[in-house]
């Protein structure tokens, strides 16, 4: 009787009373179908995939527009990582939101879990489309950009694939924990949007923080963006001493342990009836 109490417990709370050992077979063949539901949602694929590269110009022309004078940037160094900063936000957390949000009102979450998937399976194999599209597109970007715009190679590629790793996992975390509050579909166009403002006005995205007050951007730098932002800028300006480098590191990190946390506590497998 016992035994069945806690299992009933532990149903409640969304946690199983087993575990199962993970399986390649079985993230390949979830991830296969997600990308198949992601390729026929035409909406989110042109979040995903258009949207930032159409702010990745608007950002061009704005960096052009600003004074750049005595802040050590180009165009190129004040485009590139806000172009990545883009494709982090849109193509992996909005759009993660909106793919945990509407497999779990659809039931697809309970019903993976009643077989031998275990948590961690379903949810990285929800996220694999979105991160190995987040990240082919970010090469892409990089690699034209720098080109373009006369960035050249970046001189510290270390930081570079710190700031995309961190990144990427960063906003699936972050994407997985804003799931657990966002109670139906549609709220899971709104749920992003505070992130995602506080992105654009103080992570460096769209306007580097050199340009703003010592003071704002002493505050800004403890964003959940800012850090990956301040990595992918250092990777070309080589600005970032190593106290600045673990820094941002640290609150990056930091970030992921919160947002793991809230996934942990949080996380929601049902329908809220």
């Amino acid at each position: 009787m016992s035994g069945t109490t806690t299992t009933a417990r532990a149903a409640q709370r969304g946690s199983r009373p087993r575990t199962s050992s993970l399986s390649a077979r079985r993230v390949r063949a979830l991830a296969r179908a997600e990308l198949t539901l992601l390729i026929r949602n035409k909406p989110a694929l042109f979040v995903a995939l258009l949207l930032p590269t159409v702010l990745t110009f608007s950002m061009k022309t704005t960096a052009e527009q600003a004074d750049l004078s005595g802040t050590g940037l180009s165009v190129g160094t004040a485009v590139l990582p806000g172009a990545v900063g883009m494709v982090l936000l849109f193509a992996i957390y909005s759009n993660l939101v909106g793919v945990y949000v509407g497999r779990r009102e659809e039931l697809v979450l309970k019903r993976l879990r009643t077989g031998e998937a275990a948590d961690g399976e379903i949810l990285g194999a929800a996220a694999l489309p979105s991160v190995s599209i987040g990240l082919l597109q970010s090469g892409l970007l990089l690699a034209g950009g720098a080109l373009l715009l006369d960035a050249g190679a970046p001189a510290r590629p270390d930081l570079l694939l710190a700031g995309l790793v961190l990144g990427v996992v960063l906003m699936a975390v972050l994407a997985a924990a804003s799931s657990a509050f966002t109670r139906t579909t549609e709220l899971a166009q709104l749920t992003p949007m505070p992130l995602m403002l506080a992105t654009f006005a103080g992570s460096g995205v769209f306007v580097p923080l050199e340009i703003y007050p010592d003071r704002i951007a002493e505050i800004c730098r403890w964003l959940p963006m800012t850090p990956i932002t301040d990595l992918l800028r250092g990777a070309w300006t080589e600005q970032l001493g190593g106290g600045e480098t673990l820094r941002s590191l640290a609150v990056a990190l930091a970030w992921t342990a919160l947002g793991a946390y809230a996934v942990a506590k949080r996380f929601r497998w049902e329908p809220r009836r």
